[in-house]
């Protein structure tokens, strides 16, 4: 059976194949794809730009989020993680969410008030509804970790 100690090389080695993956996206796939879009419908052609640095920054959002965990995860193999200093990693986590959900709550209003079919904005809505799931679930865990810390750390003054 896989502990935490054994799961940490296998879940690195995962974060740091997604996070060239994402920065092959924001590179090159996403710009690629709204580009691709603007030349084939003239029409919506105004949205590349726009289109393009919110996908990216949400990716860059999720980029802060793979490289707080990876230092979560150091923390857990040297046996730091009830420490303050996760606590900072955490925080990053807990932001990188709300700045990704705050984006995404204006392009719901934004395709919210212009669009013709409700699919896309209840899609989004939907994606609004999970960030926001996720986003206090990270406030409720970060609580727990503070917890567990003080708890650790009035252990080690007792012994």
């Amino acid at each position: 059976m896989f502990t935490a100690q054994r799961a940490v090389t296998p879940l690195k080695m995962f974060l740091v194949v997604l996070f060239g993956i994402l920065v092959l996206f924001q590179t090159v796939s996403l710009p690629g794809q709204f580009a691709y879009l603007a030349r084939h419908d003239p029409e919506m052609a105004y949205l590349r730009w726009p289109a393009t640095a919110v996908s990216v920054f949400w990716v860059l959002c999720v980029q802060v989020v793979i490289v707080a965990t990876w230092q979560l995860l150091t923390l857990v193999k040297r046996d730091r993680i009830f420490t303050v200093a996760s606590l900072k990693w955490v925080d990053a986590i807990v932001w990188s969410i709300l700045a990704g959900w705050l984006v995404l709550a204006g392009v719901f209003l934004y395709v919210g008030f212009n669009a013709d079919d409700p699919a896309l904005p209840l899609l989004l809505f939907l994606a609004l509804i999970g960030g926001a799931v996720l986003f206090f679930l990270m406030i409720v865990m970060r609580t727990l970790l503070r917890q567990a810390t003080s708890l650790r750390s009035d252990l080690e003054q007792v012994i």
